[in-house]
C-alpha cells in the first residue's frame, strides 16, 4: 500500500534504510500477512521492493521483524550502501528475486 506522507502522521524515517521518507510511502508488513503479521512500517517504495526481491515470505517471517537484523544481512549491504546518499523520492527499477 502506498500513500502521500501528508495524508497520515507517520514516522519520518524509512524503517529499512533510515533515510527520511519522501512524498510516497509504502507500508511494509515486517512479518508477512500470510505468516500472521499485522503490524506495518513506513518504507520507501524502492526499499519495499528490494526487501521482497531479496527475501521470501518465509525468511521475512523468521527475521523480518527486526530491521537491525535485516540491515546486517549481507544480501542487503550493497543496496543500503548504494541508497544511502540518494534523495528521499529516488526510485529505480528493482531486480527480481533469483531462483
Amino acid at each position: 500500500m502506498d500513500e502521500d506522507v501528508g495524508a497520515k502522521d507517520v514516522r519520518r524515517l524509512c524503517w529499512l534504510c533510515t533515510r527520511p521518507l519522501g512524498r510516497k510511502v509504502e507500508w511494509h508488513h515486517p512479518v508477512p500477512k500470510s505468516r500472521g503479521g499485522r503490524e506495518t512500517e513506513p518504507v520507501h517504495p524502492i526499499c519495499h521492493r528490494t526487501l521482497h526481491a531479496t527475501f521470501s515470505n518465509a525468511e521475512l517471517a523468521r527475521f523480518g521483524g527486526d530491521p537491525e537484523h535485516l540491515r546486517a544481512r549481507g544480501e542487503l549491504a550493497p543496496f543500503l550502501r548504494w541508497i544511502a546518499g540518494k534523495p528521499a523520492d529516488f526510485h529505480a527499477p528493482t531486480a527480481r528475486r533469483k531462483g
